[in-house]
């Protein structure tokens, strides 16, 4: 008998339609011969099962419904949503509730790994080098000459608690400093601020396949703008190239810098991080817990080239999460 799986999308967050793309490039990839596959879209509104082209809402203490007064459940769920709930731990607690095996981190690594400066403070005692960095508050004081003292300019200023980019800006002038983070404000109530590091830029997945930690190809970023924005992560706005152009001590310092971050964060299923290179030092900027999913996303791109092609790794973190069927408070 098929296994009933829930891929879910969607989310709450300006990445909503991003996670679209992606949770049906996993119904399109999931065999249809081993999984009956039913997609989940989460949106302000509510939560809703796809069924029959139907709209059914999801109870969220049993991650059931009701359709045509026949209750369905699922064995498992495929989490494809970028932003809350998907990464923040809000949908991965849901299910732990209601005893249903997911794919990716647990709620408690989510919770973590959503918010960039508990990230970097989690990871900094263990010999992860990273950027210089202040967090900043929305109903917090702080003075922006004393702030570009401490971080210098060029910086990034970012939602401490976003992807994809949204609510991101590189900030040349002073002058600027108020405006980029009113800009992060509209996506979050936290602002991280970054000094901005000149060198390569990479973005490196690390998955669980077939019961081992396998460390991707790294891509190299070449961004045709001021960084790797939103434009070029989705709009084709940059060259993206695997594997990145790195000398084998550059690569083996990554491989194992970004096995280390997987494994301290414990993470799980995959992952992919993005690091700066300083001469021969990757320096740690963020952990992606849902990469993007997407044909042209970077996760899917580096599988491909070690010969993964998608239907294996997604058929491959379902029957994993299956079998262990645990769960972390």
């Amino acid at each position: 008998m098929k296994k009933r799986i829930a891929v879910v999308m969607g989310g709450t967050t300006s990445e909503h339609d991003i996670s679209l793309k992606s949770g049906n490039v996993v119904i399109k990839h999931l065999p249809s011969d081993i999984f009956d596959i039913t997609a989940v879209i989460v949106s302000k509104s509510g939560w809703k099962a796809i069924h029959n082209a139907h709209e059914a809402s999801i109870d969220l203490k049993t991650f059931s419904y009701i359709f045509d007064e026949k209750t369905y459940s699922f064995d498992a769920v495929f989490n494809a949503v970028h932003g809350a709930p998907g990464e923040n731990g809000e949908l991965q607690k849901v299910l732990e509730n209601a005893n249903i095996p997911y794919t990716g981190c647990t709620a408690e690594v989510s919770r973590l790994t959503y918010n960039k400066h508990q990230t970097l403070a989690f990871l900094a005692p263990h010999g992860i080098a990273m950027a210089t960095n202040q967090l900043l508050h929305k109903d917090g004081n702080w003075d922006i000459t004393e702030l570009v003292e401490k971080i210098g300019l060029p910086c990034f200023v970012k939602a401490n608690k976003a992807g994809s980019s949204y609510g991101v800006v590189k900030v040349h002038k002073v002058n600027d400093m108020e405006d980029a983070i009113n800009n992060a404000l509209l996506e979050d109530d936290q602002v991280l601020v970054e000094r901005f590091l000149s060198g390569t830029e990479v973005s490196i997945g690390v998955i669980e396949y077939r019961g081992k930690v396998m460390v991707l190809p790294p891509t190299e970023i070449i961004a045709n703008g001021d960084f790797f924005d939103y434009k070029a992560k989705y709009e084709g706005n940059s060259q993206e190239i695997t594997p990145a152009r790195l000398s084998d001590l550059q690569l083996k310092n990554l491989n194992a810098a970004a096995k280390k971050v997987f494994t301290i964060l414990g993470a799980r299923g995959f992952s992919r991080s993005d690091f700066i290179f300083i001469g021969d030092t990757p320096y740690f900027l963020e952990l992606n817990s849902i990469p993007g999913l997407t044909e042209e996303s970077l996760l899917p791109q580096q599988a491909r080239h070690v010969g993964i092609e998608l239907s294996d790794l997604f058929t491959d973190m379902i029957s994993s999460c299956l079998k262990n069927n645990t769960f972390d408070a």
